[in-house]
């Protein structure tokens, strides 16, 4: 994959079919996989997923139809190798309630990176569990579910800070051989305040 990080920001105005595509879980899986381990054909992208080559052939062309995956540089001429565009697709949460249809793929974008949690957290513990990782990613390994009070700003700014320390440490530990891939899930999801009990039935 190319070693430049790239970023794909998606108006839902402007690529309201790419987004649509982009729903579907076998797509969103495929991409991920190229993000994560590289280059790879229909065939090795199959044995991963438990599918069917000609199915994630099929679902590997809709990606490179909307941009997402592009051909690779072949090991020979007998099959196609795919490889990830970008390094991480965004867009704006005004923009996505906004649009039509807009905040059905917004939510479902978000189950299908609750369901990428599972399976890297079902992929951890296996990999703990079997030694391939060294026991001193044990302790720092965790989820937190932290309840802070924040304003908009705050919160803004509180993804900025994440974005840029993640960026700064991976620079940091990019050619330290102890350096493993982390999945890191960030989320930020204000609450509105629950109505007191029977406060709607005593409203005037």
């Amino acid at each position: 994959m190319d070693s430049e990080p790239t970023r794909r920001i998606l108006d839902p105005d402007r690529d309201g079919a790419a987004l649509k595509a982009l729903t579907h879980p076998l797509r969103i899986e495929l991409l991920g996989l190229l993000r994560q381990h590289g280059p790879a054909t229909a065939s090795e992208l199959a044995a991963r997923t438990g599918e069917s080559s000609a199915s994630t052939s099929y679902h590997l062309r809709v990606l490179a139809k909307y941009a997402f995956v592009a051909e690779a540089d072949h090991r020979d001429s007998r099959e196609r190798r795919w490889k990830s565009v970008h390094t991480l697709t965004s867009w704006s949460n005004e923009a996505m309630h906004r649009a039509p249809g807009g905040r059905a793929a917004l939510g479902a974008l978000r189950r299908r990176q609750l369901e990428h949690l599972e399976r890297s957290l079902v992929r951890h513990e296996a990999d703990l569990e079997s030694g391939r990782l060294d026991s001193a990613w044990q302790e720092p390994s965790g989820l937190s579910d932290a309840l802070p009070r924040l304003t908009p700003e705050s919160l803004t700014e509180l993804w900025e800070t994440v974005a840029a320390k993640t960026a700064e440490l991976t620079a940091r530990d990019a050619d330290d051989p102890r350096a493993e891939q982390v999945v890191i899930f960030t989320a930020g999801l204000p609450l509105a305040p629950e109505p007191a009990p029977g406060a709607e039935g005593n409203a005037s």
